[in-house]
């Protein structure tokens, strides 16, 4: 799978208690669905289930090097057939059977009939998902997210290769890739699909369609991680990738055609990096399907994978949806110790304490990994008896990098305040809860004074559509920052809104007045 690279760490820019510009990047029918949890080889498959169901669109993502992946279905007891939703209506006024009411609405009826409590405590992190689905309409939404027909209105917009779209072919155990230089020209594109019999690739199609925007703004909302996609279209009898595992939690759509899918067992859990792997090294298959359009499948980082499109059928055309890169215990550990070292070195004179002579010299000693041991049961210590605000960097890198919220129309909601001014007697409410996150770090400033904590605001209102996920180095931050003394001022608007401006925990009628100003001008409140 290729996957998408997650857009590197951006240096901290100046803030000020003002706006920032813009940044400069930026399925319900009644219907049987065949349902199959894909079980290790040894256990017994689980029968397949019949349920009425109505299903939604949504994202797949088979990438090498995609943000976070995500998985899914699981059985449970049933007790009959699961209630239709409603048909929710989109804004080119076709039906969605998705639905899109709240982040975990969404991923409920992407999973649908499997209950989310089941998925996360039966397949997420721990094993492939299966769900087969025999749904006209279903399959017929699935295939409004991507097909191959729309290659030539993108290719008219000024499509790259590399940047856009990779062209390549499994030949003989390796991929090999067929990219051109610069523009990508549709005639071209359709002349290697169909005589080379080559796969077209097409990275981050949510930055063009919008149904793939509004499910994956939604699903950044429910995993607070980076979502990616890639499209791919394989033409019959072909392979585009060679036998490989991701670092991402993936979630596949079949939106046109069939595609024959084998599934071995990993060789490094919970991978941390993409690998291809050699055919003689990963034995038999331990499941072995093919998908038809409106099915769904899940799988977690590490499982090695490959999929080809069987012969003397028609194209097969899949988006991979991926979630979770980067997203570990062991990567919140790395950005939150940081913040932890540099708060008890400011208290703690051991912490500054000198190491001993020539210790970079001889390297690590018994006494010196004595001493280490004893700072990170220190650091535990202090970790256990806080409620400060921890992670920093991974939350700042996130919002700044995600996709902004779904909208319809020109956004003026997201750029321009509206509504009343507020007051001391207003009463204000947050508005975008899941865009913005609350961090404590160190000023950064090019002074030679000491740094002190600040508490930021950093939203994604503002990010561009068009660069997500395509890792430009010109990411912009949005937001805010603030002393220290107003972070529980903050929390009460995060944690308690609505508030009233004069309840704010602040020492002075005018500091509430210029926080709650300050958040409305970024359009993060609104007056009730």
């Amino acid at each position: 799978m290729m996957r998408t690279h997650l857009p590197p760490r951006m240096g901290d820019n100046r803030w000020g208690l003002k706006c920032f510009s813009a940044v400069t990047m930026l399925l319900n029918t009644k219907g049987p669905a065949a349902v199959r949890r894909i079980v290790p080889a040894e256990q017994t498959m689980f029968p397949s289930t019949l349920f009425s169901v109505c299903i939604s669109s949504r994202r797949g993502l088979e990438d090498r090097t995609m943000p976070k992946k995500a998985k899914s279905m699981g059985p449970g007891k049933e007790e009959g057939p699961v209630p239709r939703k409603q048909l929710k209506v989109e804004a080119a006024g076709g039906p969605s059977f998705l639905n899109f009411d709240s982040p975990s609405d969404l991923f409920e009826s992407l999973i649908s009939p499997i209950k989310t409590e089941t998925f996360f405590k039966e397949f997420w992190e721990q094993k492939p998902l299966l769900v087969q689905r025999d749904d006209p309409a279903l399959a017929a939404y699935y295939q409004s997210l991507f097909k191959l027909s729309d290659l030539k209105s993108l290719c008219s917009r000024g499509m790259y290769y590399g940047r856009d779209i990779n062209v390549c072919r499994c030949v003989n155990g390796k991929k090999k890739v067929l990219n051109k230089d610069g523009k990508v020209h549709f005639l071209q594109l359709r002349k290697d699909f169909d005589q080379k019999r080559a796969t077209i690739q097409f990275h981050q199609p949510q930055r063009f369609k919008d149904d793939l925007w509004r499910i994956q703004e939604k699903l950044e909302c429910y995993f607070g991680s980076l979502v990616g996609s890639n499209v791919y279209i394989t033409p019959a009898g072909s392979q585009g990738l060679p036998p490989h595992y991701d670092d991402v939690e993936v979630f596949i759509l079949q939106l046109e055609g069939e595609k024959h899918w084998r599934l071995y067992h990993p060789t490094v859990p919970l991978a941390r990096d993409y690998s291809v792997e050699a055919e003689d090294r990963i034995g038999r298959p331990a499941h072995e399907f093919t998908l038809k359009p409106g099915d769904l499948l899940y799988f977690p980082r590490g499982t090695i994978h490959q999929a080809d499109t069987p012969p003397g059928l028609a194209h097969s055309t899949h988006v991979t949806i991926s979630t979770y890169q980067n997203n570990s215990w062991g990567d919140f550990l790395l950005d939150t110790i940081s913040g932890l070292v540099f708060d008890a070195a400011k208290e703690d004179l051991a912490f500054r304490a000198g190491i001993p002579r020539q210790l970079l010299l001889v390297g690590t000693t018994t006494a010196a990994v004595r001493r280490l041991s004893g700072f990170l049961r220190t650091l535990a210590d202090r970790l256990e008896g806080t409620n400060k605000l921890l992670s920093s960097d991974m939350k700042k890198d996130f919002v700044m990098n995600r996709l902004p919220p779904y909208y319809v129309g020109d956004g003026a909601e997201l750029a321009t305040p509206g509504g009343q001014l507020p007051r001391l007697d207003s009463v204000v409410k947050l508005q975008f809860k899941d865009h913005t996150v609350l961090t404590v770090k160190p000023e950064q400033d090019e002074s030679d004074e000491a740094q002190e904590n600040m508490v930021f605001v950093y939203h994604s209102l503002k990010n561009r559509r068009e660069t997500h996920m395509m890792g430009s180095e010109e990411t912009e931050s949005h937001g805010l920052r603030f002393p220290l003394s107003h972070v529980d001022a903050l929390k009460q608007i995060w944690n308690s809104s609505p508030v009233s401006v004069k309840d704010l925990k602040l020492p002075t009628d005018e500091q509430k007045e210029a926080l709650a100003l300050a958040l409305w001008t970024e359009c993060l409140i609104q007056v009730v």
